[in-house]
């Protein structure tokens, strides 16, 4: 069995998104404490979105890093190199392979009962995560600091779920001083997680495709990143069928919404889809590359 073949199957993938979760939390000591992490290490970030502020956080979230240096009036030099180099290198694939709370989603959507698919209003509704990107993650913490003489990182302390999951809980159940400090601000949060928790029972990965602004940064680079999936783009035929098989709000193979998890690998008539480095993917002499042969009772 190739390369390819091995990792687009759904089991090494889950397999991957749990160590990647494991890794960037790996600072364990700290949830029987009720502390934080004081892990050296985050000086750095993690590709996926994973909260700072997690008792077993051993490095910080792009995302964090990035509203924290525009709330202090600091372009992020850091923060955006590296965002650049994981967007050109890995594109979405970091939000199908590599991030925790996708994971999260992923296994709240297992959870049997009626399901939403994707439709022309979905695939709309998905712009939405731009404008969360643009205002509360850029716009907002630069506008405070103009304003008041210091920025507000907004996505993070009004609204991102990975925060009040992956860190408010953990410390809240085990920290009674931090328990104590819980107020409004918290039950606003602890209300936008059980909504999304909601939402996300009914509808694949609902914060990945409408809101979270760190997707649709690394969806910018989808086309051009080095890993992950990879299209012959001679021998694509545009039939549809990836996105017909795909639960994101793709409208083909490697747009701006598409995961690079490789599901769809298999379902591809013209065999132009692969998972790796690029290759020569458009010479009209590349060899054709194996079929996956979906086993019974394996989901497209």
């Amino acid at each position: 069995m190739g390369k390819s073949a091995v990792f687009r199957r759904p089991a090494v993938r889950r397999l991957l998104q749990f160590l990647s979760a494991l890794i960037y939390n790996a600072d364990v000591r700290n949830f029987a404490a009720g502390t934080v992490s004081s892990s050296p290490l985050k000086r750095a970030c993690v590709p996926g979105l994973n909260c700072y502020s997690c008792p077993g956080a051993l490095s910080s979230c792009p995302l964090g890093a990035l509203q924290n240096s525009l709330a202090q009036g600091r372009f992020p030099f850091y923060v955006t190199g590296l965002l650049l180099l994981f967007g050109l290198v890995f594109g979405r694939a970091i939000c199908g392979f590599l991030c925790p709370f996708g994971l999260i989603q992923e296994l709240i959507y297992r959870i049997p009962g009626p399901k939403l698919g994707k439709n022309a209003l979905t695939r709309r509704l998905s712009l939405l995560k731009y404008a969360f990107l643009a205002l509360p993650v850029l716009a907002l913490p630069l506008g405070a600091l103009l304003i008041q003489g210091y920025g507000v990182p907004f996505f993070c302390e009004f609204l991102c779920p990975a925060g009040t999951l992956e860190a408010a809980l953990p410390l809240i159940l085990v920290n009674p001083s931090i328990r104590e400090l819980a107020g409004g601000l918290f039950l606003w949060k602890l209300g936008a997680l059980a909504a999304l928790v909601l939402a996300s029972l009914f509808l694949f990965r609902f914060f990945c495709r409408f809101i979270c602004p760190l997707g649709a940064l690394y969806g910018l680079f989808n086309r051009f990143a080095l890993l992950g999936m990879q299209k012959n783009r001679k021998r694509c035929t545009n039939c549809g069928e990836c996105a017909a098989n795909c639960k994101m709000d793709t409208r083909q193979a490697l747009d701006r919404e598409c995961i690079r998890c490789g599901e769809c690998i298999g379902r591809c008539p013209s065999q132009a889809l692969w998972i790796g480095k690029r290759g020569p993917d458009y010479a009209p002499e590349a060899p054709f590359l194996p079929k996956l042969q979906l086993q019974p009772g394996e989901n497209p």
